[in-house]
């Protein structure tokens, strides 16, 4: 087989997609159609991409390195033909992006200034997706940085697609002084009846997908504060023994602060990259997603606990 750019992008669309169904209604093939590809495409590495799952499918390490590679590959594709002529300095367009509270941003964007010096950015910090779906929609921001839920995947018109940066499970931080401190992961039903800080609504699933998980697990939350503000304001209140928190997989704990995960992964969230077809962020989507691939990958990298659970 020889390998052409549709390839890369089937490969790339497997891996947002998390599952070769999703993938496969998302370009349009069926999923037999898509399954062949992929088969192809492993006979022609000569190693597994994915590991399949009754869930869906996970890169394997070589699989990583592969999309990795494939990214680079369709954006530099797509970057042909988009140099301006002569010798001045290069036009800037202007790119408005929304993001919610994901640690991806600040990295994603120090990728990009370096790779897309033409783009002039300009960011927006938006909590909810459901609003930063609005925006797209309504043409007053190009892209967006959102989070959704498994069974909860992000909807939109035609006029938006999306891509998924990273899914990953969610930890909890406790008190460094917490009855727990010393198991390596806790189950929801062992934190029944602390107090949790809630983040409110975000019209994309949360926090129903906590409150489900805590009936699968038995109880209900009896004491919750909603809390929307300042990171370490929160990790200072989790330090002092308030309460806990569900909190992003890489979160960096303050002093005084353990981020531990959740036995049997109650809980997953995915980061989504968001963008107008009609829009400057369609021809940059490419560029956009592998840095907020890269930034996500170098957060892992900081996380001793996200680590731990991976070698786990």
């Amino acid at each position: 087989m020889e390998l052409e750019l549709r390839h890369l992008r089937v490969l790339c669309a497997i891996a947002d997609a998390g599952a070769i169904g999703r993938a496969a209604a998302g370009l349009g093939y069926s999923q037999p159609a898509l399954s062949a590809q992929l088969r192809r495409l492993e006979r022609h590495f000569g190693r597994r991409l994915f590991e399949r799952g009754a869930s869906g499918v996970e890169l394997t390490a070589y699989g990583a390195e592969v999309l990795q590679q494939a990214r680079d590959v369709l954006e530099r594709a797509a970057a042909i033909g988009r140099c301006p002529a002569g010798d001045g300095p290069p036009v800037r367009r202007s790119l408005r992006v929304a993001a919610t509270n994901s640690p991806v941003l600040p990295g994603m964007l120090a990728r990009l200034r370096g790779r897309r010096p033409d783009l002039a950015l300009t960011v927006s910090s938006v909590y909810a997706t459901s609003a930063i779906v609005d925006l797209l929609e309504a043409g007053e921001v190009d892209a967006g940085i959102a989070a959704d839920y498994p069974g909860r995947e992000l909807r939109h018109s035609a006029a938006v697609a999306h891509r998924g940066i990273a899914t990953e499970p969610s930890f909890v931080a406790l008190p460094a002084g917490h009855r727990l401190r010393r198991e390596p992961e806790v189950t929801l039903a062992d934190l029944a009846d602390d107090a949790w800080f809630l983040t409110p609504d975000d019209g994309a699933g949360w926090p129903g997908v906590f409150y489900e998980a805590c009936g699968a697990a038995g109880f209900s939350p009896s004491h919750v504060h909603e809390f929307l503000g300042d990171p370490q304001q929160l990790q200072h209140m989790i330090a002092d023994g308030v309460g806990v928190s569900v909190v992003q997989a890489t979160l960096r704990p303050a002093p005084g602060v353990l981020v531990k995960p959740l036995a049997g992964t109650p809980l997953w969230c995915r980061y989504v990259l968001a963008w107008r077809r009609d829009g400057p962020a369609d021809a940059a989507a490419e560029a956009l997603l592998s840095c907020a691939v890269g930034a996500h990958r170098a957060l892992i990298g900081q996380s001793e606990h996200f680590r731990a659970w991976v070698t786990r």
